[in-house]
């Protein structure tokens, strides 16, 4: 999936770029990238520390997704398909 497909898909309105709900989108879709690289490139310490950072920023956003809107948190979770 590319970045404008995510944006359309997880977009509250037309003019909506980086609402948390994207956000969301845009950073797994980033850890799923590095996740196969890491899987061919098991020692590039750089990528995994990227893959670090992309996992604790996802994190940090659903928290605060979960604060503020728990039903769009729940939609969130259940389209990406991640277990919380």
């Amino acid at each position: 999936m590319t970045k404008k497909e995510i944006i359309e898909k997880f977009r509250i309105n037309d003019k909506d770029t980086g609402s948390t709900a994207v956000q969301v989108a845009l950073v797994t879709s980033k850890i799923q990238h590095l996740s196969e690289h890491m899987k061919k490139h098991k020692k590039d310490n750089h990528s995994k520390r990227g893959l670090t950072m992309a996992v604790s920023e996802r994190k940090k956003l659903l928290s605060y997704l979960k604060s503020h809107d728990i039903g769009k948190y729940q939609d969130v979770i259940a389209q990406l398909g991640l277990r919380k």
